[in-house]
């Protein structure tokens, strides 16, 4: 998702949406940000979300689905 949008749309630096997470990278520069400037919120998808995708949202072969 995040690599679509910068190629889309240029703009370089994207945040970690992972509850707990602070890193941003930098897709200009290709540099990892261990931390970074606050964002306004909400800055990680719920917790009791499961990754990827909401429950019962995503096919039980999403992983494989991904790699053809």
């Amino acid at each position: 998702h995040a690599t679509g949008h910068y190629t889309s749309t240029g703009h370089p630096l994207v945040q970690s949406f992972e509850p707990g997470e602070e890193w941003y990278w930098d897709y200009g520069s290709n540099e990892l940000y261990e931390s970074g400037p606050a964002l306004a919120p909400p800055t990680g998808h719920p917790a009791e979300q499961p990754a990827p995708g909401p429950a019962g949202r995503v096919p039980a072969d999403w992983a494989a689905t991904l790699r053809r």
